[in-house]
């Protein structure tokens, strides 16, 4: 379920007069099972930026998300968050089957014991942003998976994030409707301005969302390679076709069989 986790931040970074609203430094994670899942990770988002984390399966990406998202606690290294205003999107939209749109979305809201109007207003506000306007008293089971999704992403938006994490939540939906929820998402993020930070194992989608794309290594993973997005941040779908895009795909696509 979309969730939000209050993760204290230490030392000198809150409040980062840079913007930076998650920053680790050296993060290593060991599991009590021996996995060695994270290795020595250096990250920093700011806001206004959204960097998307692509990697081999099982390189970590997912932890690395749960650790910025205080789900698991680091073995080594620090991190810095400098707000408790965070939303998290799952691989799967994990809505209650028994609420409604409406009921779904004001979930997050009603667990923070928001008043009733407020969290009612918040919860109309974020369903007309991701277009579901008219499916308020719609059931999970009336939806589609696209439309799911949708619902999830809007009850993490009523916590109005300013740090938004996403473990690869289109990866399981057809690329047409991927394709329309990333420019509904890219829309979001240039009304909103959080940092995001976004796990996709599409090289396409990093790129077109992106301000920067991080690869990670094979586990343990590590950042082997950074590249910086130069489009314009009004994207329209025929930019997949443009040369430049297929050029920076292309690039991003070598270092990761390379990591992998």
């Amino acid at each position: 379920m979309s969730t939000t986790a209050t993760t204290p931040a230490t030392g000198a970074e809150r409040g980062a007069p840079d913007g930076t609203l998650l920053h680790m430094h050296g993060v290593d994670m060991h599991f009590k099972t021996g996995v060695h899942a994270v290795d020595s990770v250096d990250l920093a988002v700011r806001r206004g930026e959204f960097v998307s984390v692509v990697g081999p399966s099982g390189c970590g990406k997912s932890t690395l998300l749960r650790i910025a998202a205080g789900l698991e606690t680091r073995t080594g290294g620090r991190m810095d968050v400098s707000t408790d205003a965070i939303g998290y999107v799952f691989q799967d939209p994990t809505l209650l089957p028994w609420r409604t749109v409406m009921g779904n979305v004001e979930l997050c809201t009603q667990l923070q014991h928001q008043p009733k109007e407020v969290r009612r207003k918040k919860a109309q506000a974020a369903i007309e942003m991701v277009g579901l306007k008219g499916f308020e008293g719609n059931y999970p089971s009336q939806l589609s998976g696209g439309m799911r999704m949708r619902a999830s992403l809007a009850r993490a938006l009523t916590l109005d994030p300013e740090l938004f994490l996403f473990d690869e939540p289109f990866g399981a939906i057809d690329e047409i409707t991927r394709e329309r929820l990333n420019g509904e998402l890219l829309k979001i993020f240039r009304e909103q301005r959080f940092a995001g930070v976004f796990v996709t194992h599409s090289i396409a989608e990093a790129v077109f969302l992106s301000t920067r794309v991080v690869v990670m290594s094979a586990r343990p993973g590590r950042i082997v390679g950074e590249f910086e997005v130069p489009f314009d941040p009004h994207r329209e779908p025929s930019l997949r076709a443009d040369a430049a895009f297929a050029r920076l795909t292309g690039e991003v696509g070598e270092c990761l069989r390379a990591a992998a």
